[in-house]
């Protein structure tokens, strides 16, 4: 436990000194965001390393270069940003709820990151933000998202929200699938406690979306999931077990 309070405050204090240099140095350097990604993939290598987290990662020749995408992940912990920040090899921004933004400091250097706030609160400002953000990917952004919406609670992989394909929908771009194993019990979901371990990241083909419509947008989710699924239970049979259990 005095293992893992040391990280906690070391990890913290890392966080809140690399988000005050990503705010005051952000007008410093051409291409702002592309910096301030680079730095954020230092500081996501630098948490990994000190909490003996190791990363293997699967698939990687499947980023595509010099074009946008959308990731979508599963999402178990909240190493999870770290480990697509440090092993995702490709600039993204984040697609993330409005409420992190106000984060003092952090939310101020996520703003400076390309990261694209979603109210999920009111309807009318989400779908502005959708709009904003297929803007922009179509612009040439790629983005991170965990299209569960929040991190699991049970190790399952619960179902995916729509929000997200709809955005890759307008944007008119490829989905590429990311499935995270082992992160959960890097640090449990309502705890502080970190456990040196390692983590799969497999990232797999990307999924051509132009022969989906809003009427099909089901369809096109289901694939995407079960891509995940695959890669997630075939490496934790006990947890589909479980699932099948619940089922």
């Amino acid at each position: 436990m005095f293992r893992s309070a040391i990280l906690v405050i070391l990890g913290t204090s890392i966080t809140a000194f690399v988000s005050f240099f990503v705010v005051v140095s952000y007008g410093l350097f051409p291409r702002g965001e592309y910096t301030t990604h680079r730095v954020s993939v230092l500081w996501a290598r630098m948490l990994l390393w000190i909490t003996s987290v190791k990363v293997e990662v699967v698939g990687q020749q499947h980023v595509l270069r010099g074009r946008p995408q959308v990731f979508m992940a599963n999402h178990q912990s909240g190493f999870d940003i770290l480990i697509v920040l440090a092993h995702v090899d490709t600039y993204f921004a984040w697609i993330a709820k409005k409420e992190l933004f106000n984060i003092p400091v952090f939310g101020h250097a996520l703003a400076k990151t390309g990261s694209i706030a979603i109210d999920r609160k009111n309807f009318v400002r989400s779908m502005r933000s959708i709009h904003d953000a297929a803007r922009r990917i179509r612009e040439g952004k790629s983005v991170m998202t965990f299209p569960e919406g929040t991190r699991s609670m049970d190790g399952q992989i619960h179902p995916f929200k729509k929000g997200v394909f709809h955005l890759a929908l307008k944007a008119g771009v490829p989905i590429v699938p990311v499935t995270i194993i082992g992160s959960g019990e890097i640090m449990p979901t309502k705890s502080l406690r970190v456990h040196p371990g390692k983590v799969i990241l497999v990232i797999d083909k990307p999924i051509d979306v132009t022969g989906y419509t809003e009427e099909t947008v089901d369809e096109l989710l289901n694939r995407v999931y079960d891509v995940v699924a695959s890669h997630y239970y075939l490496r934790r049979p006990e947890m589909a077990l479980k699932q099948g259990q619940a089922a």
